[in-house]
Formats: C-alpha cells, structure tokens, sequence
C-alpha cells in the first residue's frame, strides 16, 4: 500500500502550513542562491528537531537573519547572535545562531568560486542534473545519498557547521536537487505534466 493521504506523500499529513510547503516547495527545483540559503540556514536549525517546528518559525528566521540576505548576515556581529539569543521567532541555540553567520561568509566564498551557490550543489551531480527517484512508499526514501556524503564533507572542509550527510539530504530533497516525491503523488503528476 502507498504511504499517500489524499494523494500526497505521507510526512505531509494534514497540517494545512505542512501541505502548503509539500505542494508548493518541496522537490521543486531552486536555481536562486537567496532561496539556497535560505534553505541551508533552516535545515541547519533542524538538526535535532522536527522540520515542522523549523518551518513554523521560518517567519522569525527571516526577520532575524535579515530577509536571509546572506551579505547582510554575513557582517552580523557577536552582539547581533547574543540579542537573537533573546529572539523568540527562532531556535535559541547559541551553536546554530554563529554557525549562520559562519555559514553565510562561506557561503559567499564558494559563490565566488563557482559563480553561484547553486552551480556548487549541482557539480555534485551526475551530468549535472538533479536526480528524480521512482519511490512508491516512504520507507523506501534514503536519509543520505552519495551526493549528500560528498556535499557534506566538502562543505565540512570549507568551514560550514550544522550540515551533515542527513541535513544536506533533506536540503537537496528540499530545493529539488533530488526529487523524492513518491509515484502517485499527485506534485509528481503535475512535475511531469510541467516538464
């Protein structure tokens, strides 16, 4: 039996903010370098929690981490983490609040290496291109791939914290750079209809 609710993947239930994000972001492929980062900065406040909590709070991350401007983040101060860290729109872990600001300087550094960050991500993939995968039940999905071994530990040698092999799997499920919505879902009938 399919892990489908109404013809969608299973994990997006019924939670209304949940099947907005499923039937309208995830899986869907992100080429704007603002959105990568945006992306990278709530995946990496995930670790530990569960998506939803991120995403009910993505409001608070965007006012905290300036519209997610990652040049603007990038000059954030000391200061600036310490009053976030008395910021209720967001996680308050003190970690994860420096590493985005870490994160965001690195992440200019390989825009400039590679002309954007999204050229980066998609160097990792085979010709180039993002994966579709042919799942029929949720058990079947992985939680890391070869691509998301190889991005993580890259992006670990270039200085990026909070963004193991899982994270960056669900970043890259997340953006579109893999496709994991199950066959009979009904966002993967209209990406095929679309394509």
């Amino acid at each position: 039996m399919r892990d489908l609710i109404n013809s969608r993947c299973g994990w997006a239930g019924t939670d209304a903010l949940y099947v907005k994000y499923h039937d309208e972001e995830w899986g869907r492929l992100v080429t704007d370098d603002k959105i990568l980062f945006e992306f990278m900065v709530l995946e990496s406040a995930q670790a530990g929690l569960s998506w939803i909590t991120v995403l009910r709070k993505r409001e608070g991350y965007r006012e905290a981490f300036l519209q997610f401007d990652v040049k603007k983040v990038a000059r954030m101060t000391p200061q600036d983490a310490e009053r976030l860290m008395h910021f209720d729109g967001i996680v308050k872990n003190r970690l994860k609040i420096k590493s985005t600001v870490d994160n965001a300087k690195h992440f200019i550094e390989v825009q400039k290496e590679f002309g954007s960050f999204y050229r980066y991500i998609l160097s990792f993939f085979p010709d180039g291109r993002p994966i579709v995968n042919r799942f029929e039940t949720l058990d079947q999905i992985p939680a890391v791939s070869a691509e998301s071994d190889a991005i993580s530990k890259d992006m670990k040698k270039r200085g990026f914290k909070f963004f193991g092999s899982t994270i960056c799997y669900a970043f890259l499920q997340a953006t579109g750079f893999v496709n994991d919505h199950l066959e009979g879902c009904l966002c993967k009938k209209k990406m095929r209809t679309n394509a």
